[in-house]
């Protein structure tokens, strides 16, 4: 799962955005019409109510940081 997310990250880096957002979060986070066609081809990617919803999962579990290992999801201040 982690080699999927960094293909995802690069395709996305390779393409203008983030290095560390995936290019399914990113079609969600600016409504593009990709994001359907991403939808489409991971269609075994449902929500609770059955909806594909594959980009708008992405982008929430890049919020909530979940493809990060443990030790950064915990949010320590800096020590400079």
């Amino acid at each position: 799962m982690q080699i999927l997310i960094a293909i995802d990250q690069l395709m996305n880096a390779l393409l203008g955005g983030w290095a560390d957002e995936t290019l399914s979060a990113r079609a969600h986070r600016r409504q593009w019409r990709l994001e359907w066609y991403i939808d489409w081809l991971f269609f075994w990617h449902k929500d609770s109510e059955g909806n594909r919803n594959h980009c708008k999962g992405s982008y929430e579990h890049e919020i909530k940081r979940l493809y990060m290992p443990e030790e950064y999801r915990k949010r320590r201040p800096c020590k400079n």
